[in-house]
């Protein structure tokens, strides 16, 4: 169980392998990485997240991901690492959106997509700080995350709002999915 910074905060976290899109902005799968499958697990267990969900259609992805996870929750990992194992318990992994909606369907979460880009889904748009209070007033949240070059917009039509994108002052604007979940967790969950 997370560990509960308000007793009134439900947030789950979703990173999305399918659909995504490509650099040249076709659909496709992604591959599941160790990095972010730790990394992202180890931030969500540090800001109090409820669940960290793996997405991913392809069931090459979801053994590899299971044993991944396996290792350090009730492997070898977990014996010599207990916080590793303590962070990646948060990790659910199941095969599609739809899946893991009807898995939360007892709390009906608001569907809150992230982008890298700065116009994705402006008339959507909620502040981190709008986010923060919805949190803190028990909304339970879903927080989705793309993988490759983003969410794909058949994902993006679905979501209910769209946070604004983490970028710095100039125009690159490529951080890695854990890097980017690790900001925003920050921004929303962080103390101040």
């Amino acid at each position: 169980m997370a560990a509960k910074f308000h007793p009134n905060i439900r947030l789950d976290l979703a990173l999305i392998h399918y659909p995504v899109l490509n650099r040249n902005n076709e659909i496709i799968g992604s591959a599941v990485t160790n990095l972010d499958l730790h990394d992202i697990a180890r931030a969500g267990r540090t800001f109090g997240v409820s669940n960290y969900w793996v997405v991913t259609a392809d069931k090459q992805q979801q053994e590899l991901a299971a044993q991944i996870t396996g290792h350090w929750t009730e492997g070898y990992g977990g014996t010599v690492n207990p916080d590793r194992a303590n962070a990646l318990s948060l990790i659910r992994i199941c095969d599609s959106l739809d899946t893991l909606l009807a898995e939360l369907s007892d709390c009906k979460p608001l569907v809150v997509a992230t982008s890298a880009s700065r116009n994705v889904n402006e008339g959507k748009r909620i502040s981190y700080s709008e986010l923060r209070n919805k949190l803190v007033q028990g909304i339970p949240t879903l927080l989705l995350f793309g993988t490759a070059w983003g969410l794909a917009p058949e994902i993006m039509e679905r979501v209910d709002l769209t946070l604004p994108s983490v970028h710095g002052p100039g125009e690159f604007n490529h951080l890695s999915v854990r890097s980017a979940a690790s900001i925003i967790l920050d921004r929303l969950l962080g103390t101040r």
